[in-house]
């Protein structure tokens, strides 16, 4: 009988607890395409893509010259010479292969460096609605996880109404 009324009890307080829970969603890269500042972060993406561009650019040229410069001058150079050049070659070709490889990850460094403030500024107003609306869970919204949600527990509004954003059609 014991067992019985402390399972019983067990079922009543799970219950209740989980009847004080409040969750809701968020779709925090909404809101980051809604914010005004992306067009600087944008500009600032396209300023370093460039600069990427340009330094691949210098690193192609100098291998161009370098192998232009080895093929017309290979004959007349000694072995030791030749194998400087050769090697020289190859590292100039190494690098700029790993340079190709790294790009993207180096682009994807640059943009999460630049959205960082906007998205401290999306928690601090995310925090707020939490706090002012008792929520106990948030779940974002944007990816993949998430199966269904009600809209009306969808906080991503509330968040942007925070942030002053008029949202863009």
């Amino acid at each position: 009988m014991k067992k019985y009324l402390i399972a019983l009890s067990f079922a009543f307080l799970s219950i209740s607890a989980f009847s004080q829970s409040k969750i809701g969603t968020i779709d925090a890269d909404y809101i980051l395409n809604q914010m005004p500042q992306m067009a600087e972060v944008n500009e600032g993406l396209k300023t370093y893509n460039t600069e990427l561009q340009k330094e691949l650019e210098n690193n192609v040229t100098k291998y161009e010259t370098l192998v232009k410069d080895y093929q017309a001058n290979s004959t007349s150079l000694s072995e030791e010479e030749r194998k400087t050049k050769e090697t020289e070659i190859i590292s100039l070709e190494n690098d700029i292969k790993n340079f190709r490889q790294k790009a993207s990850v180096m682009m994807q460094l640059r943009r999460n460096e630049l959205t960082k403030p906007l998205y401290e500024k999306i928690n601090g107003a995310m925090l707020q609605v939490i706090q002012e609306e008792n929520y106990t869970q948030i779940f974002h919204s944007g990816g993949n996880d998430l199966a269904f949600s009600a809209e009306e527990f969808d906080i991503t509004m509330k968040v942007i109404g925070k942030l002053g954003i008029q949202v863009k059609e």
